[in-house]
């Protein structure tokens, strides 16, 4: 079955590490384009990420994001590297002692100011295996329910589609059963003009010229064409393998049979069929375009 390219899918787990949330959104695009957004933790795994994701969505714009609310700081212990403050603490008072012309002698800095200098903190070391492990799984989960999103949206996209292929080969029949009634009048009333004149007719020459015209407007193959693509089109929806492009193609091809019956139609309720057929195939090109 067909899948949309439009879905949404959110996933969220709590651990030692904090919370972790993926968000996946996609919408329809001509290609895949995955834009992804990473905390600083996880961005080495970014190559990874990109090949579950175009593992999982073969076309469309993804924009995949993963979220960290970490409760490490809150809970953990600041460890002082007591070597790099002294140094610090030393180079402060040398500078406080020293009198600098026009301002006087400088203020010695506070114990905050100290603190925030670069290496006098000491980041806890952390285990990175735990928060990657937790985001490999989550990103597994939030693509499975991305695709069963997706293949819903499919569904009823499929379900509107098979629909109107129906519609479209109702219109063809109605033409089909037309076409002897509208060769039978086209004849009727050539041989009503031919008497008007009241001329004698070369009979021969008058069934040669009236089956150039019934040829100029056979719409038979045009009627079998669009039968095909029909065909093809539920085909095409059954299929595993994505199908947007084709069924795209599929549309075009739709839509010029329906313009070439359209203009060989002699007959006022051939041309209202020609007409609703190409709505109904812009009705199909519009949903097709959200077809993976």
């Amino acid at each position: 079955m067909i899948r949309s390219m439009t879905g949404f899918a959110r996933r969220e787990v709590a651990g030692a590490f904090g919370t972790l949330a993926w968000e996946l959104r996609t919408v329809n695009h001509r290609y895949l384009e995955v834009s992804l957004r990473l905390p600083e933790d996880l961005r080495a795994l970014e190559s990874e990420f990109r090949t579950a994701v175009g593992a999982a969505v073969r076309r469309g714009k993804v924009d995949a994001g993963l979220y960290l609310r970490s409760t490490q700081a809150a809970g953990g212990s600041l460890e002082v590297n007591v070597a790099a403050l002294d140094q610090l603490t030393a180079a402060a008072s040398a500078a406080s002692a020293r009198v600098v012309p026009h301002l006087g002698a400088l203020a010695p800095p506070s114990a905050l100011d100290l603190l925030r200098w670069p290496g006098v903190l000491k980041e806890p070391e952390r285990d990175a295996t735990p928060l990657q492990e937790a985001a490999r799984t989550l990103l597994a989960e939030a693509l499975g329910v991305l695709g069963e999103s997706r293949a819903a949206e499919g569904a009823r996209i499929a379900e509107m589609l098979e629909t109107r292929c129906r519609q479209v080969e109702e219109q063809v029949a109605l033409v089909a059963t037309r076409l002897p009634e509208v060769h039978a009048r086209i004849r009727a009333k050539l041989e009503e003009r031919l008497a008007q004149l009241a001329v004698d007719v070369n009979r021969e020459r008058l069934e040669q010229e009236l089956a150039m015209a019934l040829t100029r407007m056979d719409v038979d193959e045009e009627l079998d064409r669009l039968k095909s693509h029909c065909t093809e089109a539920r085909t095409a929806m059954r299929s595993g393998e994505p199908a947007g492009r084709r069924l795209d193609f599929l549309m075009q091809e739709f839509n010029r049979e329906a313009n070439t019956l359209s203009s060989k139609s002699q007959d006022a309720d051939t041309t209202r069929a020609a007409v609703a057929i190409k709505v109904l195939v812009e009705q199909m090109r519009e949903q097709v375009q959200n077809v993976e």
